[in-house]
């Protein structure tokens, strides 16, 4: 599988939608319901086969009994031999699509009476009588023997019309295939409901996974009535707090290494400002001094003391860009909103009109703990460095808002955009900023557009508190 298509498969528009649980169980219930309902009709129609064959065996007994007697009867009598059966006796038996017979020794038919049938008694689909005549075979007649004095008297025939037969199979089917239908219907029904009611909780649970994606490790679920349910809702809210404890003790494990480091570069800068920062006031007061020495006594030296003040002068200034850059001072001693004021002022004048740096600032800034001001100061120093060098912007903009629940810090630029600089690199300082919103419970993200320009944007929450808030 090529690249393309594993996005594509992963993405959320490739991925297929499963089907809805309380659905497919309704469906599975039906179904299996449904088997059970058509082996009900199909028994049922064996059932009425049965029903039937072993009416018309009744019935020929009873012609059979009725016809002996009549034989009996007539040599009692000393009748003639032809003998000729009554059947008008029995005929009280019959019924639509019935046919009574009688047949002598050698199968001469002697007599029979039918009963006619309706149309409507013969009404069935043809696809359902040709599949009862393949199984059933309607229409066979019923024989029974008669035996006259200990010799064979004949036979009693006893049938129905196949089509009066298929037709009354058909009605009973039909009614009971009626009833079964508005059953089935009642049943997905009553257990799609009754799934709807019994799986309500995976909402819950679904919103809890939500959030968890979303890394909101508060979520916790409540107990469910089903054993099922609150077994996974236990399990759910023990890794959530598993969680919740590991990311609270990854982030304090965080702060603290930021505030070693923190202290490390101060310490750093306190170092380079009294050892480095003196070496260099003094190599740039003894070349101010060899300069005029050497203005008055030896001139052509001139040119070489200026320059050693010109190099001590550079690396003056590149030391409190270092120095700036190790521990700003601003943030404990003014404060947030004017440490960043200061931070765009003075890149302002470093750029000097080749870029513009921009600030905006609102709500209550400055009554937030002295490590989110930090954090906030050298997320915003990383990011205007970062577009600055890397960017090639013509405008900067800085934007702090600090909301009642979360602060937002954003930095974007008008810079140009090529393929190598789509994506923020660690090495920019991306990772470092990374650390520290995380470690203040909060996310960063970065977005650059093809067409020029990038932003990113840092949010915490609000952790502002009267007795922590920033020096001013």
């Amino acid at each position: 599988m090529d690249e393309s298509s594993r996005q594509v498969s992963g993405s959320p528009a490739g991925r297929v939608r499963g089907i809805d649980l309380k659905l497919r169980l309704a469906l599975r219930v039906v179904a299996l319901a449904a088997v059970c309902f058509v082996a009900v009709a199909v028994y049922t129609l064996i059932d009425s086969d049965r029903t039937t064959r072993a009416r018309l065996g009744h019935i020929a007994d009873i012609i059979a009994k009725d016809v002996s007697l009549q034989q009996a009867q007539m040599r009692w009598f000393s009748r003639s031999s032809e003998f000729a059966p009554d059947l008008q006796r029995v005929a009280t038996l019959m019924e639509p699509g019935l046919c009574i017979a009688y047949r002598d020794d050698a199968g001469t038919f002697r007599q029979g009476i039918c009963s006619g049938t309706l149309a409507d008694d013969t009404a069935a689909p043809e696809s359902f009588a040709a599949l009862y005549r393949a199984i059933f075979h309607p229409g066979e007649p019923v024989t029974r023997p008669l035996v006259d004095d200990g010799n064979p008297g004949g036979v009693a025939v006893a049938t129905f019309d196949a089509a009066a037969q298929i037709g009354q199979s058909w009605r009973e089917a039909s009614r009971l295939l009626s009833i079964m239908a508005f059953a089935l219907v009642g049943l997905c029904l009553a257990v799609y409901a009754t799934l709807a009611r019994a799986l309500r909780p995976t909402r819950a649970i679904e919103a809890g996974l939500k959030q968890l994606a979303a890394n909101d490790l508060s979520a916790r679920l409540p107990r469910f009535d089903l054993a099922e349910l609150s077994a996974v809702s236990d399990v759910f809210n023990a890794l959530a707090q598993k969680l919740q404890s590991a990311l609270a003790e990854r982030n304090a494990l965080t702060r603290e290494l930021i505030a070693v480091q923190d202290e490390e570069r101060r310490h750093l800068a306190r170092e380079l400002h009294d050892e480095f920062g003196q070496s260099l006031t003094a190599i740039a007061a003894r070349a101010a001094a060899a300069a005029l020495t050497a203005e008055r006594d030896c001139p052509v030296l001139l040119d070489e003391c200026r320059g050693i003040s010109r190099t001590t002068a550079a690396m003056m200034e590149t030391l409190r860009g270092a120095l700036l850059r190790l521990r700003p001072p601003d943030v404990e001693e003014l404060g947030l909103a004017l440490s960043l004021e200061s931070l765009v002022a003075s890149w302002n004048g470093i750029e000097r009109g080749r870029t513009r740096f921009e600030i905006a600032a609102s709500g209550r800034v400055d009554d937030l703990p002295l490590g989110a001001c930090t954090s906030l100061y050298r997320i915003a120093q990383e990011a205007i460095t970062n577009a600055a060098k890397h960017a090639r912007a013509r405008c900067v903009q800085l934007r702090l808002e600090a909301g009642r629940d979360e602060i937002v810090l954003s930095v974007e630029d008008d810079g140009e955009a090529t393929d190598a600089h789509l994506a923020p690199k660690v090495g920019m300082g991306l990772l470092g900023m990374q650390e520290r919103v995380v470690s203040l419970g909060g996310t960063v993200r970065f977005e650059r557009q093809p067409a020029g320009g990038s932003r990113l944007v840092a949010t915490i929450p609000n952790m502002g508190a009267e007795s922590w808030r920033c020096p001013m």
